[in-house]
């Protein structure tokens, strides 16, 4: 089931700013969707226009089955919203600030008490509950701002970088927590939340996203899973080895004659303790292959006598595939 309906949705804010430019996309119940691109893209722009912050020039969002323009309440109040910087009142403690966004959300007695307890206890914010926001280190105000998005238990959840400013250690838990609502739909378990997700972080990506949303000049340039989009990439598949040769050796002109290599790469050699080892990229001419060349580059080292310290098969390199599709879309 849909739980988020994007549908030509575009956003002028001059005759020569075009902020947002025919964007339509959909995500389900359990998806987490990662929503790509670089500053100035129309990331921002679309998620405020998803949540009824700001009106589209036009086209429409539908949120839970409700027209996000017609019936912004409704859609609204099924809807968590981490927004960038997570705004808050800086003399309140997050005790305060969560018990005053409950009420906000016509929650009351019982229910808003185990509403913030809940997200205190998903958000690990226990130890700084009356001490003042502003007082408050980046990553624990974000993790306040995502407190509040995630208290009344929403079917969809919209983030922006939520991550952002948190250490190692928080980013892997708030990862998790992403994971586990996206699964279990929270408290409520009704399959599942819709998440969208923006972020800078592409590793994130990996790690937590289903599907992965690619906007560049306004426009959307790829709609795929993670795993598709580093099919895009021209190291997907290619194989990385680290060897030891003797001096002379002709090792990427003789792995060019292998039959099912493209290309190699040589990296500048590296002086260990066993001599200077030096490092090859070979590319398949099938990529599609996982193993294809690996036992062909292996059995002509073997056979030279090229000793091998490292093999590894790239999966791709998302970073490669987010600079060629956002520097190559179309104005």
């Amino acid at each position: 089931m849909a739980l988020i309906e994007v549908s030509k949705l575009t956003k002028r804010f001059s005759d020569t700013i075009l902020a947002v430019d025919g964007v339509s996309f959909s995500v389900a119940a359990g998806e987490v969707v990662g929503f790509l691109g670089p500053n100035g893209a129309g990331k921002s722009t679309t998620m405020k226009m998803i949540t009824g912050f700001l009106t589209p020039t036009s086209g429409s969002a539908h949120v839970a089955g409700f027209d996000v323009g017609e019936e912004t309440l409704a859609a609204q109040q099924r809807m968590g919203y981490l927004p960038e910087g997570a705004p808050a009142y800086p003399d309140m403690t997050p005790e305060s600030f969560l018990k005053f966004c409950a009420g906000a959300r016509d929650l009351s007695g019982a229910a808003r008490k185990d509403a913030v307890e809940r997200a205190v206890s998903k958000t690990n914010l226990h130890g700084v509950l009356r001490q003042s926001i502003d007082t408050l280190s980046k990553g624990f105000k974000r993790r306040v701002g995502l407190a509040q998005a995630i208290m009344h238990d929403p079917q969809v959840l919209i983030m922006d970088e939520p991550t952002d400013g948190l250490d190692p250690n928080q980013k892997h838990e708030v990862r998790n927590l992403i994971k586990e609502m996206a699964r279990a739909g929270g408290e409520s378990g009704a399959g599942g939340k819709a998440i969208i997700l923006s972020t800078h972080i592409l590793e994130e990506v990996e790690a937590v996203c289903t599907r992965a949303v690619v906007i560049s000049k306004g426009r959307i340039v790829a709609d795929c899973t993670p795993a598709e989009l580093l099919a895009k990439s021209r190291y997907h598949h290619a194989v990385t080895v680290t060897l030891y040769a003797p001096a002379g050796s002709r090792v990427r002109e003789e792995m060019l004659n292998l039959g099912g290599v493209r290309n190699v790469e040589v990296a500048e050699a590296q002086q260990g303790r066993d001599g200077a080892a030096a490092s090859y990229t070979v590319f398949p001419k099938d990529a599609g292959k996982v193993t294809a060349i690996t036992p062909e580059v292996l059995g002509l080292c073997q056979q030279r006598g090229w000793r091998v310290a490292g093999v590894r098969t790239e999966e791709g390199r998302m970073d490669e595939v987010f600079r060629e599709l956002t520097s190559g879309a179309r104005t």
